[in-house]
This record gives C-alpha cells, sequence and structure tokens, in this order.
C-alpha cells in the first residue's frame, strides 16, 4: 500500500496550485512541495495523516488551507480498517506516552536509548531532519533573492525568506547535537551529520542576511528621496523664467545628488543609483552651464539698454556677464561658444572705458583668431606658413601701436608677449618647411643621377645609396616633405640589403 493514494494528491496538487505565484521563486517552491508528495506516493507503508501532510506543506505554504488538509487526510485512509484504526490508536496511545519521554532533551535518558533502541528516538530525528531541510532551503532563497537582487520586491521577498529559516532554526533541537546517533539518516539510507559547527554556521548565516535586508530596507528610502528631489528640481529649472530662479532650481538639483553618492555603497539602492547618476549628472552639468552662459546674456541684454544713460552700471553688468562665462570649464562643449562670448563682452567693457585701444585690440584678436584657426591640423605647405606667420604680424602691428598713456596699453602687452611668442613658433615651423623641401628636392635629384648613371662597383653604389638616406634623413616630422622622405628611406634600406 502507498502512503498517498491518488484522491488526496489530488486534493493537495490543486491547493498548491492555488497558493503558488507565477515568479521563479514560486515556481521552484512548487516544485519542491510536489516533489515531497510524489516521494509520498511512490512510498510503501502507513498512510499518511493530518500531521504529516501539513509538515509537508506549511513551511513553504504557511497559508496552505487547513479545511484542504483534513480533506486529504480523510481521503488517504483505506475503507473499511476503522475498527483496526480504532485499536491501533489506542495501542498508539500507550506508546505515545513512552516515545515522549524517551525523546525528552536530557542525555541520561537519551544515552541508553541511543545505544540499544536508537529507533525510539526517530521523531526527534525527523523533526531535526525536516527544520533542517526547511532551514537550508529558505537560506538559499533568502541569499540568492537578497545577494542577486533586482528590485525592492526581492528585498521584501528575501526578508520573508530569511525569518522562516531562523524559524526552523529556532527548532532545530541541538540541545542533543553530539549524542548517539549522529548519523541518524542511515535509516533513510543516507550519511548526512548534523553538527554544533553547522548550526553556527547557519546561524551567522542568518544574522548576516538579516543585516543585508535591514540595510537595503533603509537604503531604499535616500533612494527614493534623492529621486523625488531631482526631479522637482529638474521641472523647477524648467519652469524657472529668470536667473536667480534657475540657481536656486541647481542647488536643489546638486542636493540631489549628493544624497545619492551617499547611500552606501553594498546596498541595492545604491546599484540603482549607479545605474543612473552618471545621466543625472550630466543633465545637470548641462543645466549648470547652460544656466551660466543664459546669465551672461541676460546681464549683456540689460548692459545694452543702460549703455547710453548709465556706461558704468553698463560696465558693472558685462562684468558680472564675464564672471559668469569664466566658469565654463575647458572640456566643456560649450567652452567655445563661451569663450566667444567673453570676447565679446570685454570688448564691449573696453569700448566703454578706451574706444580708441578696444578697437585694435579687438581688431589684433580677429587676426590672431584667424592665425590660430589657420595653423590648425598641420603639415602645411610654406605657402600656408607664411600666411599665417603674417596674419600674427598684423595682429602683433595693431598692438604695437597703442601708446602707454592709453588704458588698453597693459592688455595689449600681454597680448603682445603671447603673439609674438605663437609668431616665433610658426616662424620656426616655416623654416622648418623650407629647408625639408629643400632636403628632399636634393635627395630626388640624387637619386634620379643614380638611376641614370649607377655604378659599376657595388661598394660605390651602396655608398651614394647611404649618402642619399643621410639626406633624407634630414628631412623633419611635422612637414609635408616627412611621409614622403620615410617612404624613400624605406625603399632606398631595401636596396642595402645583401
Amino acid at each position: 500500500m502507498y502512503r498517498l493514494n491518488k484522491k488526496a494528491w489530488k486534493l493537495l496538487l490543486a491547493e498548491v496550485q492555488k497558493c503558488s505565484g507565477d515568479d521563479q521563486v514560486s515556481k521552484i517552491e512548487q516544485e519542491i512541495v510536489i516533489k515531497r508528495l510524489e516521494q509520498l506516493r511512490t512510498e510503501k507503508g502507513s498512510p499518511v495523516g493530518l500531521d504529516e501532510l501539513r509538515e509537508t506543506v506549511v513551511d513553504i505554504y504557511p497559508q496552505f488551507s487547513e479545511k484542504i488538509l483534513k480533506q486529504a487526510a480523510q481521503a488517504n485512509q483505506p475503507p473499511g480498517i476503522f475498527n483496526k484504526i480504532k485499536w491501533v490508536a489506542i495501542l498508539v496511545g500507550g506508546a505515545a506516552g513512552v516515545l515522549w519521554v524517551v525523546n525528552l532533551p536530557y542525555p541520561m535518558i537519551r544515552w541508553p536509548v541511543a545505544k540499544t533502541v536508537p529507533i525510539l528516538l526517530l521523531p526527534s530525528y525527523i523533526n531535526m531532519d525536516y527544520h533542517y531541510r526547511g532551514a537550508i532551503h529558505n537560506l538559499e532563497q533568502a541569499d540568492q533573492l537578497i545577494n542577486k537582487a533586482t528590485s525592492p520586491a526581492d528585498i521584501e521577498r528575501g526578508g520573508e525568506k530569511v525569518k522562516a529559516a531562523k524559524r526552523n532554526l529556532d527548532n532545530l533541537p541541538v540541545w542533543f547535537l553530539g549524542y548517539y546517533p549522529q548519523a541518524y539518516c542511515n535509516l533513510f539510507g543516507c550519511t548526512w551529520r548534523f553538527t554544533v559547527d553547522e548550526f553556527e554556521i547557519a546561524r551567522q548565516r542568518v544574522g548576516r542576511i538579516e543585516a543585508i535586508v535591514f540595510q537595503d530596507k533603509n537604503a531604499l528610502v535616500p533612494l527614493s528621496q534623492a529621486e523625488q528631489t531631482l526631479k522637482a528640481a529638474k521641472q523647477q529649472y524648467e519652469q524657472a523664467t529668470n536667473t536667480k530662479d534657475r540657481e536656486k532650481a541647481i542647488a536643489i538639483w546638486q542636493e540631489g545628488i549628493d544624497q545619492l553618492e551617499q547611500i552606501p555603497q553594498q546596498t541595492l539602492a545604491a546599484k540603482t543609483a549607479r545605474t543612473k547618476l552618471n545621466a543625472y549628472k550630466r543633465d545637470f552639468e548641462n543645466a549648470r552651464i547652460g544656466n551660466f552662459i543664459t546669465a551672461a546674456q541676460e546681464f549683456d541684454l540689460a548692459a545694452e539698454q543702460a549703455k547710453p544713460t548709465q556706461p558704468k552700471a553698463a560696465s558693472e553688468l558685462w562684468q558680472q556677464a564675464i564672471n559668469r562665462i569664466n566658469q565654463v570649464p575647458l572640456e566643456n562643449p560649450r567652452y567655445v561658444e563661451a569663450q566667444k562670448l567673453l570676447v565679446s563682452y570685454q570688448s564691449k567693457i573696453q569700448g566703454i572705458v578706451d574706444p580708441r585701444s578696444s578697437k585694435l585690440i579687438e581688431g589684433a584678436k580677429q587676426f590672431a583668431l584667424a592665425a590660430a584657426k589657420s595653423a590648425q591640423n598641420p603639415p602645411h605647405t610654406d605657402t600656408q606658413w607664411k600666411q599665417i606667420t603674417k596674419l600674427w604680424s598684423t595682429a602683433i602691428e595693431q598692438l604695437q601701436t597703442i601708446r602707454v598713456e592709453e588704458p588698453g596699453y597693459l592688455e595689449a602687452q600681454k597680448l603682445l608677449a603671447t603673439y609674438q611668442t605663437n609668431l616665433g613658433i610658426i616662424e620656426t615651423r616655416l623654416q622648418s618647411e623650407i629647408e625639408s623641401q629643400s632636403s628632399l628636392k636634393q635627395a630626388n635629384n640624387e637619386i634620379q643621377r643614380l638611376i641614370a648613371a649607377p655604378p659599376s662597383d657595388q661598394q660605390q653604389f651602396q655608398s651614394q645609396i647611404q649618402g642619399i638616406i643621410n639626406q633624407l634623413s634630414t628631412v623633419k616630422s611635422g612637414t609635408t616633405a616627412y611621409a614622403e622622405a620615410q617612404t624613400l628611406i624605406s625603399q632606398a634600406k631595401k636596396r642595402l640589403q645583401p
């Protein structure tokens, strides 16, 4: 006779499916319970009773219907044996008192029983096996849910599992660990041994996971608060109509980012924050830089309006605009735009206090800007370098006409020092280009003569090739002749090889 019949199996299976959810963890739980029930269906022996059925499912499904359990237990009883069960119950009732006594947690009782009739201690070991398996099962699920959490729901579910594992550990009869029989599973064909060390490790693991759950739940609060702060700041920034309101929104925005960075790094909230933090910082930086430029433009507009009647106030407003522009860092994509505005505002201030020198300085800056643009992406030909030299020279000539007594003199001298240095660099590049082209031309002439009249003596031939290589080596890098010279050197060295 099998321990669980088909009718009881169907009742229990229907309730298991009803209690189970659709997520991965729920499917694993359902599979565990079904395997337990299937094992009972294949085991031969006395029919499973209500208590054993309850123990089979309740650790996984605490909400399992007690009514269904009773119906299944009743359906599992074979027909026609009511009288036998009554007599057995009377006999078992007498034996139950004996079993209860021998399974008490007292070594002086258990020791002689363990050495003579260990089978009487079976209830204690079954109970321990049940809670041990429940503790391991719940701990594994809790560990998976907590350490690989992808959402707050995983943290919540993991917390429930670790509580269940803790209840299982609390029910383990650790008071008789070390008393025979240790290998109690031999009764079922297994060799598992439960030790004090194993129990302590499980306890420590429960404590560690509980701490992680506590930290993760606490960390979700500042994460939520920070995200709400950032959302409100961004909305406030977009709705702002003036510089003052935008700066208030930016200050709140910075507070939200600071809150995200202060979340403990080992928590799920911190991992979630890290995936979003770069985007938050990028948006914040764009807003901050955009505010600098917008504020500068607003000061510029106000200065233009004040200039006809209040030139001093206009100068102060342009200085405010310059102060904002100077906060745009070099690595920001809008740096070039900011520098153009900076030059414009500086010229406007200079135009108020010193019209003549400011115009000369502005003109010099335009020539210098053109020279700098033309010098980009070298190498250039000697003709291009000469044009660039001329632009720097023109800028320098403009600055040299500003007299000592003019207000713009000091600024002009600072620019002169920079422009003259740049001119010297360009003149050096020009000279290198001219010399390199000359060396390349001379080497090509030598190559043509060698091709037209090669010497019969091999040693003399190689000597002439080495001379060509030496001539090509004088071509400097950064010139238009350098690439061709390197190609010719490579070809010449191949001819030197025996």
